[in-house]
């Protein structure tokens, strides 16, 4: 039985944002964690699912939903993480690494911004495996747009219900204060369990639940 419990975060610690947009914004992040638990709760009964077909049918809704919820758990996780804490001066391995990669601060700032400014969903910076280099991807939904095998650095919620009790329409002031409360002690660590990851699961272990691959505690 599936019963996972939304992350609690400290919305003290964030400037520029109000409390209330803050809290609404986490509203619809426990609705989600909720709508995972019914998901991950339906027992699979093959008399309910024998008109499965890719347009419209009870097994394609309920994978559609698992992947927009799951997605949009993790995200929000992330999210909330790496704006809440303070920590906001950027430093470290992290940042040495944009410097490499972007030439100069400013640069690496003006693409996020930009990304932000261009999708309906998320801006993500994140390191591809398949190159081991920094990419800032977006994507217009939860599930619409995910990188499979990329590891999330800094996660930017940029749909409406981030910001709009606070800003309205102006998405740019709102992305220049996301910006400004950034914890670059969450960056660091995520990038520093990207290049130093946990010991690989052991799937034969009876104690698999405390070994974990992936370096996120989503």
């Amino acid at each position: 039985m599936y019963n996972l419990k939304p992350k609690v975060f400290n919305f003290e610690s964030v400037q520029g944002i109000s409390k209330k947009q803050l809290d609404e914004h986490y509203k619809l992040y426990t609705g989600y964690v909720t709508k995972l638990n019914e998901i991950w709760n339906t027992p699979y009964n093959p008399d309910n699912y024998t008109d499965s077909n890719p347009t419209y049918s009870k097994m394609r809704s309920l994978k559609l939903g698992e992947t927009y919820s799951l997605n949009g758990v993790k995200l929000h996780n992330l999210y909330f993480e790496n704006i809440t804490g303070g920590n906001n001066i950027p430093y470290g391995p992290i940042f040495n690494a944009i410097i490499n990669q972007f030439f100069t601060y400013d640069n690496f700032i003006s693409y996020l911004t930009n990304v932000g400014l261009s999708m309906r969903g998320w801006a993500v910076l994140t390191i591809d495996l398949l190159d081991n280099r920094l990419h800032i991807v977006g994507s217009d939904s939860h599930d619409n747009g995910a990188v499979w095998l990329s590891c999330p650095i800094l996660i930017m919620d940029v749909y409406e219900h981030s910001y709009f009790l606070d800003f309205g329409t102006n998405r740019k002031e709102y992305i220049s204060t996301f910006i400004d409360n950034i914890n670059w002690n969450i960056l660091n660590e995520r990038f520093q369990n990207y290049i130093f990851p946990p010991k690989p699961i052991d799937m034969f272990s009876k104690n698999i639940n405390k070994n974990r691959y992936c370096p996120y505690s989503y």
